[in-house]
């Protein structure tokens, strides 16, 4: 059952990595279809979304093509990852994205470089997908509580997780072939703390 639930990842990672060439990119998950296991409130969730979305028309705004952005956001926390074709175009897309509502703090990653290619940015969906897919064969992770960006084979993990998930997680991705680094951006929480997250609402 592992072969198929792999292929159908792979199948959408390459058809997403396609698509998604233009020069800024909102959001690094590409699974889709898979019944998520948040562990951010419902109106978080929301605001994440938001702040991608405001921080990449912003971007794109003031920038246009200079960058190739791709923006995360995870309880309000930014990532920002890609390509900017100088420093202070750097500094200016994290200014950009301090200044949005709802922003708690960013973290900016982006390299000073031409934009990746298309071939890269392929395989670094790929790359994304067959980490996820390892998550979720992994029977000691809530795999859609964490999640995985890819940029030029450097893999950055998001999410709330303990100590032990880190770690885990973290052994996981480097076991996948042609990743160079992984980058953890996690928000700690204590098993205490992750066994009320798992328990279900009360009345039902």
């Amino acid at each position: 059952m592992k072969l198929p639930l792999l292929s159908c990842v792979l199948v959408g990672a390459v058809l997403s990595g396609l698509s998604g060439c233009a020069p800024l990119i909102v959001g690094g998950a590409v699974m889709t279809g898979v019944v998520a296991t948040d562990r951010r409130t419902a109106g978080t969730q929301l605001e994440d979304e938001a702040i991608e979305l405001k921080v990449a028309s912003a971007v794109r705004q003031n920038l246009g093509d200079r960058v190739h952005l791709n923006v995360t956001s995870f309880n309000r926390q930014v990532l920002l990852s890609g390509e900017a074709a100088t420093a202070a175009d750097r500094e200016r897309v994290e200014k950009l994205a301090q200044s949005q509502e709802n922003v708690k703090t960013v973290v900016n990653d982006l390299a000073v470089m031409a934009p990746s290619s298309l071939t890269q940015r392929t395989k670094d969906t790929v790359t994304t997908s067959q980490i996820k897919a390892a998550f979720i064969d992994a029977k000691d992770l809530q795999s859609n509580s964490i999640k995985v960006v890819t940029e030029r084979g450097v893999v950055y993990l998001m999410g709330r997780v303990t100590q032990r998930e880190a770690k885990r997680a973290t052994d996981i991705a480097r076991s996948v072939g042609g990743v160079a680094k992984v980058v953890r951006v996690f928000e700690d929480i204590s098993e205490e703390e992750l066994k009320r997250l798992s328990q279900p609402p009360m009345g039902k």
